[in-house]
């Protein structure tokens, strides 16, 4: 009889991308599996998971509002809603084994597997547990963890250090420079910097790149500029659509592989997800952790590479005054360069996806002896 797994979270493409990452890889495993997702309505998931040709259940629930009391109001009866349709969703799917990576519907789902008995497998991406995380650790079979040290929250004989799973095609970088340099109509004779702050955009990011941009021409430097949906049209009514032929600004990038294909250096936030292709394509990085998340967890995560040696640490509240200082710096210190790119690149882990597949299937065979 054909396995069954519920998926759960989403919110961000930090935990959207991993999550269907782990379906493909159940899928190649055994083509049988049944999978179902289950997601918050309204949240980007529910568009993405159909167009990766899974089926999707949204629960209406939201995440605690830090900045208004009055919008928490709703929180606790749509919380109970969402465990009681959880446990409706189990009923009706009686899945062998649910997996939570993250995100608003992970807590009600796996919280509703823990009533129902139902084995189940988180997948902490970052490098500070949250709250939800750390109290349905207790009850979890396995943790598949991407840092170290994550015995600080989770019991040590339940912990896996799998890594994150990534977008394969948007780390296959190798051979593809000059293929890049074409896309973008770039030099190969001049430095290129890559900015991204994820598909939303990051205000501090953008700022930043404005208040300096003409340093970055004056430098000879090449910018691709990835701005982000929710900044994009403000940017362009301000600078133009071809502001200088060295700055390629765009509101998304579809070929992520070729972008980092082309960068010298990488400024980028310090989600999860994104550390863990910024590994796998072994290129410095400046990462410029967003405080605005649970926890602080961007900062944590920055903070666990800089120990290693294995990217520029810089503060949101500096950003503005000192990143294009920092990476004109960074672009004229090649020794830097090479350091941080052959140091990032030790922390790959690039079977992420595979390795809890086959935890999440132990899971389920122990379930069924």
């Amino acid at each position: 009889m054909a396995k069954r797994i519920i998926i759960s979270g989403g919110g961000t493409g930090g935990h959207i991308f991993p999550a269907i990452a782990i379906a493909n890889a159940l899928k190649n495993i055994d083509p049988t599996i049944e999978i179902l997702f289950v997601g918050a309505n309204g949240r980007m998931e529910m568009e993405k998971v159909p167009a990766a040709g899974y089926k999707i259940i949204g629960l209406d629930i939201q995440g605690i509002q830090r900045k208004s009391v009055w919008k928490n109001v709703m929180f606790p009866i749509k919380l109970m809603n969402s465990v009681r349709r959880a446990l409706k969703i189990i009923k009706d799917f009686k899945p062998d084994a649910a997996v939570g990576v993250g995100g608003y519907a992970s807590g009600p789902l796996l919280y509703a597997a823990s009533l129902k008995n139902i084995p189940y497998l988180i997948q902490e991406q970052n490098s500070y547990a949250g709250i939800t995380n750390k109290w349905l650790g207790k009850n979890a079979q396995k943790i598949c963890v991407a840092f170290d040290g994550m015995d600080k929250f989770f019991p040590a004989d339940k912990i896996i250090k799998t890594g994150n799973p990534i977008r394969r095609d948007s780390v296959n970088v190798a051979g593809k420079h000059m293929q890049a340099l074409e896309l973008f109509k770039l030099s190969a004779f001049k430095k290129t910097v890559l900015i991204t702050g994820g598909s939303l955009g990051a205000l501090t990011l953008n700022n930043s790149i404005s208040a300096g941009l003409d340093k970055l021409i004056a430098a000879d430097v090449q910018v691709i500029w990835q701005t982000g949906k929710y900044y994009y049209k403000q940017i362009i009514a301000k600078l133009g659509e071809d502001h200088h032929p060295d700055v390629k600004i765009r509101e998304f990038l579809t070929r992520m592989d070729l972008a980092y294909a082309a960068a010298d250096i990488i400024i980028s936030r310090a989600g999860a997800g994104t550390i863990a292709e910024l590994c796998m394509v072994k290129k410095p990085v400046i990462l410029v952790p967003s405080p605005n998340v649970a926890e602080d967890h961007q900062t944590k995560n920055a903070l666990a590479l800089v120990e290693e040696d294995a990217a520029i640490f810089l503060a949101d509240r500096d950003a503005e005054e000192k990143l294009v200082d920092k990476a004109i710096e960074l672009l004229n210190d090649r020794n830097l360069q090479k350091k941080l790119g052959t140091n990032i690149g030790k922390l790959a882990m690039p079977d992420a996806d595979e390795v809890i597949a086959r935890e999440l299937l132990k899971i389920t065979i122990n379930n069924n002896n």
